[in-house]
């Protein structure tokens, strides 16, 4: 639900089809935002980058037919360590915000932001995270820096009041059907939580663009993330679960234990890890 970027440029996503197959993949773009709109945001470790899918891609790409969405996997309990903290609770790292499940109360605050010590280019609210990620991107963001790897903290929390402000500004730009494709309606974004945040590259190259995955600060994280305790909340292709199109930029915390279990796993989403019900829309 990063339904929100921390620059100008916002996503929208094409179909484009498959050379010589007669079928079509979903793709990311990242067109202008509605101007006076703050940014917004929403991989399995083995999806491959926009550019990398080609005809041969055939159903692990999940192509369908043109025309046609590609069906909702339905997702089953695998998660296999103790449930240690709740689905529910805003506070809890392991709390599940999609658009099934709108944050209870939806005008949560955390209690604990704070502005991490690392790279930022976000400003204000933006700029801070809750204690627990913040100390967490802090030491993920300096091992990338020892890999030489230049990562920046390009947007995090995001008040209710704020997502306000930016999904009303994109319904009245763009109209409901298509500001539900890029932001995150009112109480129902991870940003909000202070659990999850975006990246960009030290560089400044392709924010909040598909061609972000293609950058090392994206290709480090999706790669590293779990060592730290985060995940690319929303995957290649996976949109019939999550509810959102591929966001490289997008991590979130869920803690060392829970995000490498995904990983060495090959589970791409929360919701299909902790046994919940795909949301590819909102109820």
């Amino acid at each position: 639900m990063c339904y929100q970027c921390g620059s100008p440029s916002r996503r929208s996503f094409t179909r484009f089809l498959a050379a010589g197959a007669g079928l079509t993949v979903l793709a990311a773009c990242t067109p202008a935002a509605p101007k006076a709109v703050p940014p917004s945001s929403a991989a399995s470790s083995a999806s491959p980058s926009p550019a990398a899918v080609t005809a041969s891609a055939g159903p692990t790409a999940e192509a369908a037919t043109v025309g046609q969405s590609p069906e909702v996997p339905s997702p089953s309990p695998s998660a296999t360590l103790a449930r240690q903290f709740s689905l529910d609770d805003p506070a809890s790292q392991w709390v599940i915000v999609n658009k099934h499940r709108p944050l209870k109360p939806a005008d949560f605050v955390p209690a604990d932001l704070v502005r991490p010590a690392v790279a930022i280019s976000a400003a204000g609210e933006a700029a801070l995270l809750n204690s627990t990620t913040a100390a967490a991107a802090e030491a993920m963001f300096a091992a990338a820096a020892q890999d030489g790897v230049a990562m920046v903290l390009a947007s995090g929390y995001r008040s209710y009041s704020t997502q306000v402000t930016t999904y009303n500004g994109y319904v009245a730009a763009r109209g409901q059907a298509d500001a539900d494709t890029a932001s995150a309606r009112p109480g129902h974004s991870e940003h909000q939580t202070g659990w999850a945040f975006d990246i960009g590259d030290g560089g400044g190259a392709c924010s909040f663009q598909p061609c972000f995955a293609d950058q090392p600060a994206a290709s480090w994280a999706k790669a590293n993330g779990h060592r730290f305790g985060f995940v690319v909340r929303y995957p290649w292709m996976l949109h019939p679960v999550t509810g959102y199109y591929y966001e490289p930029w997008h991590l979130r915390y869920v803690g060392v234990e829970a995000a490498t279990d995904m990983a060495n796993r090959g589970i791409g989403t929360l919701e299909e890890y902790f046994g919940l019900e795909a949301a590819p829309a909102y109820l």
